[in-house]
Formats: C-alpha cells, sequence, structure tokens
C-alpha cells in the first residue's frame, strides 16, 4: 500500500469532540438549576419548608449532575475545552448560591461563606495560571472536601427540627476543614508543578546554557 502524501490527512488522528454532548448538557443543566435554586432558597425569606425541600432537592440534582458529566466525559472521551471551562463555572456558582443565600438568610456565618468561596475561586484561578506546566487533577482529598461540602449544605437546606441542626453545623466545620486543608495542598502542588514540569526544566536548562 502506498503510503500517505505529506498532505494527506493522519487516518490515526481522533476526530475532534463535539462540544454538543451529553457530558457538557449536563454541565448546561446544573448552571440552569442555579437560579432555579437560589430563588426556592430564598422564597418567603427561607422560612417555607416546602420550598426549602424543593431547594434541597434541586441542589442535590445539581450537585449528582457534577459527579456524572465528570465520570461520562473521562469514560466516553467526550472532555472538550468548553466542558474544562464550563465546568467550574457551573460547580462554583451552585457552592456560592447555597453558601451566600444562607449566610443572606442568617441561617451560617459569613466567615465560612468567605473562607470556602476565597478558597475554591483561588484554586481555580491557581489551576489556570499552573496550565501551561500541567494539570493538577483532583485528589481523594478534593473529592472528600466536595462532598462534604454538598452533604453539609443539604443538610443546612433541608427543614431539619432544631435538634438535628447540629448534625449540620459538624459536618459543615468537616467541610471547612477540609475546604482550607486541600487548599494548602493544591498550593504546594502547583508550586511543586511549577519546579518539575518539563516547561520549568527547559526553561531552567536555556538559563544554564545562555
Amino acid at each position: 500500500m502506498t503510503p500517505p502524501g505529506p498532505g494527506a490527512p493522519d487516518a490515526a488522528a481522533p476526530a475532534p469532540v463535539s462540544n454538543w454532548n451529553a457530558a457538557n448538557a449536563l454541565t448546561a443543566l446544573r448552571l440552569l438549576l442555579v437560579p432555579v435554586f437560589g430563588w426556592l432558597l430564598l422564597v418567603d425569606g427561607g422560612d417555607d419548608a416546602r420550598y426549602r425541600a424543593l431547594a434541597a432537592l434541586a441542589f442535590a440534582v445539581a450537585a449528582i449532575t457534577d459527579r456524572i458529566d465528570g465520570e461520562l466525559a473521562r469514560r466516553r472521551g467526550l472532555v472538550t475545552d468548553v466542558g474544562k471551562i464550563a465546568d467550574p463555572i457551573a460547580d462554583k456558582a451552585l457552592i456560592g448560591t447555597a453558601l451566600v443565600g444562607l449566610s443572606l438568610l442568617g441561617e451560617l456565618a459569613w466567615w465560612i461563606t468567605v473562607v470556602v468561596l476565597v478558597r475554591e475561586i483561588g484554586i481555580t484561578l491557581l489551576r489556570l495560571v499552573v496550565i501551561r506546566h500541567g494539570v493538577m487533577p483532583a485528589g481523594r482529598g478534593g473529592k472528600a472536601k466536595t462532598a462534604s461540602q454538598a452533604l453539609a449544605i443539604v443538610l443546612y437546606l433541608l427543614p431539619l427540627p432544631p435538634p438535628l441542626h447540629v448534625v449540620a453545623q459538624v459536618v459543615m466545620a468537616v467541610a471547612v476543614v477540609l475546604t482550607v486543608a486541600t487548599g494548602a495542598d493544591y498550593v504546594v502542588k502547583a508550586w511543586r508543578l511549577t519546579r518539575t514540569s518539563p516547561r520549568a526544566q527547559a526553561r531552567r536548562a536555556a538559563k544554564d546554557a545562555a
């Protein structure tokens, strides 16, 4: 068989992944659920038990889509640049809306909301800064942080009897500790990545050769 010429397309090159796929559709659904969830949370000053239960349901559905779309994208090869950008935006919008809403209702201390949001936004920006050196994947600590945040928020959203409020506070305390600890871990990983990546090593080699 005659090999393809220089201008012939490479048959082994994978076809580009369309942005119109199931994983990105779930991410879009999560984004659309954010304002719906926020409205359900703040209706009647957050005092209507039915709306609070619906808000908890909307948040839970949105949080579940976060888990599903990531697994779907990896298993079926549906990872796209749009998904890489939209997914963390949807996550931060959902968590941020929940925390700010609960703080506006006077049910969650503002310092908790500020600490969590500063960490989440800061680490997202840090990942973008070091992306030239490589990708920092979420580790077990990050996944535990996300799960604890989601559970704590759901407990705060549900119209629980007063004795169970302590459970929500304990879970939120665990979530805050994990949030701060994993944030510090990401900073260390980012620093190491900027020192050990092929890009960093090539730059040092070029300086030594100069």
